[in-house]
């Protein structure tokens, strides 16, 4: 799923690397996605990069810092593209990250330092840099008798933080388990869902923490049985949810909203009590959802292909990364709702 050739860009040079692909499709302005409350814009020619350049092949994901400046995942020599909310390249870098980053999850920490949490499928660990790249601290695999015998089985594709410093990590494409550390990485315990009643994990792609309720809540997304799953923080099983997904790979919470990022071509959110108020995106060709090697002649405005990591900035706007050989970043505008309609 992550086929890899490097980053080339004609008569552009960013950071001392010259590449070139064919550019993304130039989506028509104005399609807007979703209902109610939840109303988007899809942004044409987002991220503006120069005629002829493309960030090459993502299989990532998206942050955001508190500035609105967007760090989008790349596998590419550069793992790491920041942008303004415009769409225009501030920086290029991570070359020491390349071929690997998959999930991340930017944190403000009690300090009020912001930091970015990675899970490196390449490297077999979780990398905490701060926002110009500089390593912070490495959790290497967990190495628990009876789960791996080598790190190369470690395979983490996303990573959450909690209120209280603990991390959340999901080994999606290894051997199917949850782990948890605390604030400095020191081992604290993993479950794989075989503890509760929904059963064990199978690929669970992605891992968020879930503020909205009266405590805090693992959620799950439990991608190849079509679910989510909670959890306390201490591993207790919760419940399940499974209304309206395909192949959830992401998860993020913003105010009462939770969204999921479906690899099946959309992303949906859901309430407070887990039922969905909107698809966003929905793909109405089946034969495009979920497939890589999408060309952007192909990709159509308001639809996505294969959605895979998202975040919101601070006022609501929504960006997502799609999993993509030609690299596909989206920004949807944030609308107001819809007047109620007269009685």
């Amino acid at each position: 799923m992550r086929p890899s050739f490097l980053l080339r860009w004609a008569g552009v040079t960013l950071a001392g690397i010259v590449l070139m692909l064919p550019a993304p499709a130039r989506a028509k302005p104005g399609v807007k996605v979703g209902q109610g409350p939840h109303r988007y814009e899809w942004v044409e020619g987002w991220p503006k990069l120069p005629p002829g350049m493309n960030v090459g092949q993502t299989h990532g994901d998206v942050v955001i810092d508190s500035k609105d400046r967007v760090f989008f995942s790349v596998d590419t020599g550069n793992a790491l593209f920041m942008a303004d909310p415009e769409g225009r390249i501030l920086r290029v870098f991570g070359q020491d990250l390349a071929a690997g980053i998959h999930g991340m999850r930017l944190v403000k920490e009690a300090n009020g330092r912001e930091v970015i949490w990675l899970a490196h499928l390449g490297r077999h660990e979780v990398i905490k840099i701060s926002l110009t790249g500089e390593t912070l601290l490495t959790i290497p695999f967990p190495d628990r008798r009876g789960i791996y015998r080598t790190a190369e089985e470690y395979r983490p594709t996303a990573v959450d933080v909690a209120p209280n410093g603990d991390v959340y990590v999901v080994d999606g494409y290894g051997r199917y388990w949850l782990h948890r550390f605390d604030n400095e990485g020191n081992y604290v315990q993993s479950w794989n869902g075989s503890e509760g009643q929904a059963g064990p994990f199978r690929e669970p792609h992605g891992v968020g923490i879930d503020l909205r309720g009266a405590t805090p809540q693992v959620v799950v997304a439990d991608r190849a049985n079509h679910r989510l799953q909670r959890f306390a923080l201490d591993g207790t099983y919760l419940g399940q949810v499974e209304e309206g997904l395909r192949r959830p790979s992401k998860i993020v919470a913003r105010g009462r909203d939770l969204l999921v990022v479906d690899l099946e071509g959309r992303v949906t959110l859901f309430d407070e009590s887990y039922r969905v108020t909107a698809h966003l995106g929905d793909n109405s060709n089946p034969e495009l959802r979920g497939k890589y090697a999408v060309p952007p002649a192909e990709w159509r405005p308001g639809e996505f292909n294969a959605p895979h990591g998202a975040a919101w900035d601070s006022q609501g706007n929504l960006y997502v990364a799609e999993w993509n050989a030609y690299g596909r970043i989206n920004k949807l505008l944030r609308k107001p709702a819809e007047p109620a309609a007269p009685r």
